[in-house]
């Protein structure tokens, strides 16, 4: 298939996505969404492992952008294709602050600052993906606008919610609809670099992440020690650890 083809299915694909979710009616921020499961204070810290897992967040971001700006950096077959991932490891560590801050006294207008540095997070791994597949030249426009357009998400179901008519849908699009269109380009796009596959790594130990959310009491009743969404933390952690450990060891292709 040549190129122009497999760009109409990705932007079909999309357009698709986007048009069935706008059908759909506002969906509200549910409020039993901030009554987490493991509620235990200790040293003074309220909801304490859900907000003291979120170091793990700091670490990986402190490591990622050690690797990244340090005296052994990662080889990049261009120079831009360095930057969403900067900014991934930077969105990572806010990503752990804001977490940590909402964990304290979670409500709505803390959970804003929490997404928006995770859509940061998010959009920047699509843009570095994007990049590597589609080229520097088009990873370099799409991380402005990803960025963009994941924060605009996250104001309008702020907005919404303080009117009083939240909607989380265009949320909802910039969150999971990576997880179909990534693997998309991975099929229709080869990687410039070695080791493509691992992207594949990271969106399964997400899900992994996005189900012990789900499961958040049941986890928490079944062990009695540690809540699903304190395991959240933890594995999507350890999916930004993977991104590090696939930067770490792969080589630009021939010709990338």
């Amino acid at each position: 298939m040549s190129r122009a083809p497999r760009l109409a299915l990705v932007a079909g694909l999309s357009a698709v996505v986007v048009a069935a979710v706008a059908a759909l009616p506002a969906i509200p921020q549910w409020q039993s969404y901030h009554d987490f499961a493991d509620q235990r204070g200790w040293w003074g810290i309220p909801n304490t492992l859900d907000v003291v897992s979120n170091l793990a967040f700091i670490l990986v971001a402190a490591a990622g952008l050690v690797r990244l700006l340090g005296v052994r950096r990662p080889a990049f077959a261009d120079p831009r294709d360095a930057i969403p991932y900067r900014v991934f490891f930077a969105g990572l560590g806010a990503v752990g602050c804001a977490s940590a801050w909402y964990h304290l006294a979670p409500d709505d207008g803390r959970l804003l600052w929490d997404r928006l540095a995770m859509v940061a997070v998010f959009m920047a791994w699509v843009a570095a993906q994007v990049g590597e597949r589609l080229g520097a030249r088009v990873g370099a426009v799409a991380l402005p606008v990803l960025l963009l357009a994941g924060a605009a998400a996250v104001a309008y179901w702020g907005v919404t919610e303080a009117r009083g008519h939240g909607d989380l849908r265009p949320y909802g699009v910039v969150h999971l609809y990576p997880m179909v269109l990534v693997p998309l380009l991975m099929a229709l796009y080869p990687s410039r670099y070695s080791r493509g596959g691992d992207a594949l790594v990271v969106l399964g130990l997400y899900l992994t992440a996005l189900a012990a959310e789900q499961l958040d009491a049941w986890i928490f009743a079944l062990t009695g020690l540690v809540s699903g969404h304190t395991l959240k933390h933890l594995v999507a952690a350890a999916a930004a650890l993977w991104v590090l450990h696939s930067l770490a060891r792969r080589r630009p292709r021939p010709g990338g």
